[in-house]
């Protein structure tokens, strides 16, 4: 049985890329073989020789919005931290509180001047509350003027330019984290792929409050996945039936992507099919993958589910062995980081 050690790895903490790279297509990628575990060392922009013509390249769309917020009690003027997660219905959303003990039900949070306020109508585990907000004019629009960009814990630098922690495709409004693997891409360099006669498809998963758990129990089969929103629209399933008729490969980018194909492929016996719902897939060894052929994805962080994803894909050992390569050849690691290219 796989342990949570077993997804364990050393990373010097100077190689945990605290901001972006200039331009988005110069990151390093590492081109990983998982059959054989061979690997090489690549620029992203040389990502065009891995696609090939009727080859599906498929992108998550989503747009993460400015989800944090700074506010204080309105009886005590105590300061809290809260990161939107998701929009149930209406006014109502699910969020992540810092510190939640400040936060039981009936808190009312004030995020500036009156324009913004909410109240904690529920208590959930891992500091997660619901919460009812309260606003003057378009909730998007205040959001955008007082909300922060919520960058991962392990990111210590300020953003200068927020959009460099959205992909350039982004769209559809509704995460709390990016789809990073994404932020490679330039529209440059997704015309000279699309040049090459590679399909681009489009589905969105609102990356929520699963990127921000650790696993905690050390039999990862008692580990149990925050559920996320997906959507494939009839278009784009097409699309992707059509380009594995003709014999074509289906690329991921990133592990958002993956998730949602690998949903939908294991709720219809590996058929491709529209679809929108919400997933809590756990991918890890011992799986069986459905739809996708090939991925790219980022350097993920030790012990977490995402790590788990990939090595159910390359075996253990390669990823492993990968990411030891990664580490000596001074790879930039996690959200603003390298690349890696798993075909």
């Amino acid at each position: 049985m796989l342990t949570l050690d077993d997804f364990d790895y050393d990373l010097p903490a100077e190689l945990i890329a605290q901001t972006p790279l200039k331009k988005r297509d110069q990151s390093r990628l590492l081109v990983l073989d998982h059959q054989t575990g061979a690997y090489q060392d690549r620029h992203f922009y040389n990502i065009l020789d891995y696609l090939h013509s009727g080859d599906a390249l498929v992108m998550n769309d989503t747009k993460v919005l400015p989800a944090r917020l700074y506010g204080v009690k309105k009886n005590t003027q105590a300061h809290l931290e809260v990161l939107l997660l998701h929009n149930t219905t209406g006014d109502n959303w699910e969020v992540l509180m810092k510190p939640a003990r400040r936060a039981p039900v009936g808190t009312v949070i004030d995020f500036g001047e009156g324009q913004l306020q909410c109240t904690v109508t529920q208590e959930m585990e891992h500091g997660g509350r619901m919460v009812r907000f309260d606003y003057q004019g378009i909730f998007m629009e205040i959001l955008e003027r007082l909300g922060e960009m919520p960058l991962p814990p392990y990111i210590k630098a300020k953003l200068d330019d927020p959009d460099r922690y959205q992909t350039v495709y982004a769209k559809e409004e509704g995460s709390a984290a990016a789809p990073t693997a994404g932020l490679h891409w330039t529209q440059d360099l997704l015309a000279q792929v699309q040049a090459k006669g590679v399909h681009l498809v489009y589905l969105t998963l609102h990356v929520g409050l699963g990127t921000f758990r650790p696993v905690s129990e050390n039999n990862i089969e008692k580990h149990k996945m925050h559920s996320e929103f997906y959507r494939l629209t009839p278009q784009a399933a097409q699309e992707l039936n059509d380009v594995r008729a003709q014999g074509g490969k289906i690329v991921a980018t990133g592990t958002t992507s993956i998730r949602t194909l690998e949903t939908i492929g294991t709720k219809f016996a590996g058929a491709i099919k529209p679809d929108s719902g919400w997933t809590d897939i756990f991918i890890k060894p011992g799986y069986q993958w459905k739809v996708v052929d090939e991925f790219i994805t980022n350097f993920h962080l030790p012990k977490s589910t995402l790590v788990m994803l990939v090595a159910s894909f390359t075996g253990r050992k390669n990823i492993l062995q990968a990411y030891q390569h990664a580490i000596q050849e001074k790879y930039r690691f996690f959200s603003f980081g390298d690349a890696m290219f798993i075909k």
